[in-house]
């Protein structure tokens, strides 16, 4: 008889220090208990998380394999090995939700590969948050991750970003380094047209929360306060 495979759940976690009730279904909560593998982006927080989930679990007796961009491909292979003896396995990332813009999509293509059911659970996306917050365009949209960090490059995708802007109306959505969040506005302000439209996204369901849209125009001189601070970058119209 064949085994029959375990499940991969992705499991999303709070964007910021508050009650995990207030940004997770129910539902995750009564099923982390019944797993006991985890895949983490980094396991202290992961530890943290779990607990804040059912402060009854014993943390000792999970394992927990970290992911991150030094984990070696083969590694990968070992981390299912749970799930391919019939087990449950979680993936958490270090905030949101897993395998957007996060190593967990390495997990995700494999476990597909095998045949492993694949279950995304219900959870906070700071780029769909972003998106949603921005007024721009929701049906056509453009997840650019960072932007290079050579300055001619980066001007010239700011181009392209704009042509795309105004050719099709495709919103155009990337992250930065937190600790060069000013610097990154500065550019854009400095590069591209002041009548683009750019959203701020920062601090997503927290106290401190940022989430506004003005021209690069109107931006200049009055950039809010996102150094070191968690962001999401929108440019429409």
């Amino acid at each position: 008889m064949a085994q029959t495979l375990g499940t991969l759940y992705l499991i999303p976690v709070p964007l910021a220090e508050v009650d995990h009730s207030t940004c997770l279904p129910a539902y995750n909560a009564s099923l982390i208990p019944t797993i006991h593998h985890f895949i983490v982006e980094n396991i202290r927080s992961a530890r943290r998380f779990l607990k804040a989930i059912d402060r009854t679990l014993d943390i000792d007796q999970l394992t927990l394999y970290e992911l991150n961009k030094h984990t070696a491909p083969e590694a990968i292979a070992d981390y299912l090995l749970p799930a391919l003896n019939g087990q449950p396995v979680g993936v958490i990332s270090e905030a949101g939700c897993p395998a957007v813009a996060d190593p967990g999509a390495d997990v995700v293509a494999l476990a597909q590969r095998k045949g492993i059911t694949v279950i995304p659970l219900v959870g906070p996306s700071s780029i769909l948050m972003a998106l949603m917050g921005s007024g721009f365009n929701g049906q056509r949209f453009a997840f650019r991750g960072y932007l290079p960090i050579d300055e001619r490059e980066r001007t010239e995708a700011l181009r392209e970003m704009e042509g795309r802007i105004r050719s099709c109306g495709e919103t155009q959505i990337f992250i930065e380094t937190p600790y060069r969040n000013v610097q990154l506005v500065e550019q854009l302000i400095r590069h591209c047209s002041g009548n683009t439209m750019l959203c701020i996204a920062s601090a997503l369901t927290s106290p401190e929360a940022v989430l506004q849209t003005k021209s690069l125009s109107a931006w200049r001189g009055n950039i809010p306060n996102i150094h070191k601070i968690p962001t999401i970058f929108l440019l429409g119209r």
